[in-house]
C-alpha cells in the first residue's frame, strides 16, 4: 500500500512540474473604441477599406502585462516589443509617472512570492530603462500572490498570474 502512495505522489509530481513551465496563451485584444483624453482629441484611428465603403477603426490597445514563466523574471522577445511600444509612449510625454506591479501565482510561500514578484517589478523597470525611460519616473510594487487575475488551480490560471502589470498613475 505504502508503495502505491509513493508511486502515486511522484506521478503527481512530475505531472505538475512538466505543466508549470509554460507561459499563458497571448490574448487576442480587441480594438478599443476610441476615447476621449483630456485634451479632448480621440485616439489615433485607421481607415479601412472594405471595397465599396471605407471604415474608420480605432488603433488597437496597448497591453499593459509581460508574463513570466514558473520561478522566472526574465522577458521574451514579446514581452520586450511590448515594453518598447510603451517606451515609445512614454518617451514622448516626460510627465507621465508609472507603476510597475511584480505578482506571482499561488505556489510558493508568502516571502517567496514577494521577492519574485519584486526581482519581476524590477527586470520590467530596468528594460524600460535600457528604452531610455529615466527610473526616476518608475516606481515599483510586488503584490506576491495577493492579487490573482485569474481564479483558479490550473495552470492556465497560474500562467496569467505569473506577471509585470504597467500603470500609469500620473500625466499632465
Amino acid at each position: 500500500m505504502n508503495t502505491r502512495h509513493a508511486l502515486a505522489l511522484a506521478s503527481a509530481s512530475l505531472l505538475l512540474l512538466g505543466a508549470c513551465a509554460s507561459k499563458p496563451a497571448p490574448v487576442a485584444e480587441e480594438p478599443a473604441a476610441p476615447v476621449v483624453a483630456d485634451t479632448g482629441e480621440t485616439a489615433p484611428v485607421t481607415e479601412v477599406d472594405t471595397g465599396a465603403t471605407t471604415e474608420v477603426a480605432a488603433a488597437p490597445a496597448l497591453g499593459d502585462r509581460v508574463y513570466f514563466d514558473l520561478d522566472g523574471n526574465d522577458l521574451d522577445s514579446a514581452d520586450q516589443d511590448l515594453l518598447k511600444q510603451h517606451a515609445l509612449k512614454y518617451a514622448a510625454d516626460p510627465a507621465v509617472r508609472i507603476l510597475v506591479a511584480g505578482n506571482c501565482d499561488e505556489r510558493g510561500t508568502r516571502e517567496y512570492n514577494l521577492a519574485l514578484g519584486e526581482r519581476r517589478a524590477a527586470t520590467v523597470k530596468g528594460y524600460l530603462e535600457t528604452l531610455g525611460i529615466d527610473g526616476a519616473r518608475i516606481d515599483t510594487v510586488s503584490y506576491g500572490k495577493e492579487r490573482p487575475i485569474a481564479a483558479g488551480s490550473d495552470e492556465q490560471s497560474w500562467a496569467m498570474n505569473r506577471n509585470g502589470f504597467i500603470q500609469v498613475v500620473s500625466s499632465n
